[in-house]
């Protein structure tokens, strides 16, 4: 059990043992499947982390410039890109620093595959099927910028790449995985064998409890033995997994027409996006759902965002000025994506050390808020 009472909030709390622990999954995948696995960056960026995820996994793959440096400086390995567009004056760079290179479409594949020499060169193309609920997030979608059609594939009939790479999955089992594989072969099987590698993308949930890994591995060798491809799986959340927290500070409690609002030092606009974005509602330690416990409160923030919330919570006991509230799996797309609107400052990150105490790995102050300007 890790004792958040020596922490300054609000902050990050990355917990380094279930880290590992999820490591230890994705190791145990790639053993069987014969896979490699890469870190998708753009979930769980915390660099301090990389030299012990570096043991275990292949290499990082990245979205933009920025992330493509972070890998190859900091976790070593292989360096992947897949970006939707590539900046001209960006582009060379790109191709120093990265061993494989993804297009999104045929016309960038051609206006740049004569400078990306010695690199291997993959194009994104649409599955053809995808289970994605929440549209903010599904890739394939009708009219989508993101993957080539099958049909502007084999009308093209691009020369000279490496391999395929999708993406369609976001926070899924391995049953929808199958589901998505099987439309993409069935779509894209004709070009095999013109190809070394098959990357099957991110947003595998391999980590979570229950997730069904052997479905996993026979997807992975069926590519593998039926058409002699190498196999590459980009998961981001799964690395991080339930292995991060954020500590946060009640500062006054507000009541208005009946709701009770605890006001807190962390902000959902700003410390964790997505619970606003997809939304979610993230567990927090000690508490319910509305009306289970005794007393139900809203969880906000400073902003004046008027629906700055993280949602309602139930306690056994009255919330005060003072009171310490911990949200769980606040480890994935939190310190990627948070922001300083309204001057509100950054949380500052721990990382529990081998004795699972809590050490402050950065802290962030004014001049990171003004320097953003």
């Amino acid at each position: 059990m890790i004792d958040f009472g020596g922490v300054k909030t609000p902050c990050y709390v990355i917990d380094r043992k279930a880290i590992t622990e999820n490591l230890e999954i994705l190791k145990r995948v790639k053993e069987a499947a014969g896979c490699r696995i890469l870190l998708a960056q753009k979930a769980f960026s915390c660099y301090a982390l990389y030299p012990l995820m570096s043991k275990y996994l292949d290499g990082t793959t990245a979205s933009s410039l920025f992330e493509a440096k972070l890998g190859r400086e900091e976790f070593g390995g292989e360096t992947h890109i897949f970006s939707a567009a590539y900046r001209d004056d960006e582009f060379d760079e790109i191709a120093s620093v990265c061993d494989h290179i993804v297009f999104n479409s045929v016309s960038e594949l051609e206006r740049y595959r004569g400078r990306a020499k010695n690199k291997e060169i993959g194009l994104r193309v649409n599955p053809g099927h995808s289970e994605i609920e929440t549209a903010l997030y599904d890739p394939c979608a009708k009219g989508t910028r993101l993957g080539v059609t099958v049909e502007n594939f084999f009308k093209a009939c691009p020369k000279g790449l490496d391999g395929l790479h999708f993406h369609a999955l976001c926070e899924q089992g391995a049953d929808v995985l199958k589901r998505v594989a099987d439309s993409f072969e069935r779509l894209y099987s004709p070009y095999f064998k013109n190809i070394k590698w098959v990357n099957l993308g991110g947003g595998h949930h391999i980590t979570k409890k229950g997730y069904d890994t052997d479905t996993l591995v026979s997807v992975v060798k069926r590519f593998k033995d039926k058409y002699g491809l190498e196999v590459y799986l980009e998961p981001g959340e799964a690395a991080a997994l339930g292995a991060g927290y954020l500590v946060t500070t009640v500062l006054d409690v507000v009541e208005n027409d009946g709701v009770y609002t605890a006001v807190t030092d962390s902000s959902a606009a700003c410390h964790m996006p997505d619970v606003i974005e997809m939304p979610y509602r993230p567990e927090i330690v000690g508490a319910g759902m509305p009306d289970e416990k005794k007393y139900t409160y809203r969880i906000g923030s400073q902003s004046c965002l008027a629906g700055d919330y993280v949602g309602e919570y139930s306690f056994d006991a009255p919330l005060k000025r003072g009171d310490r509230l911990t949200l769980c799996d606040m480890a994935i797309y939190s310190m990627v994506k948070n922001n300083t609107f309204n001057g509100i400052g950054l949380p500052s990150i721990y990382i529990t050390d081998e004795d699972n105490v809590p050490r402050l790995w950065k802290s962030f102050g004014y001049e990171d808020f003004k320097s953003r300007l």
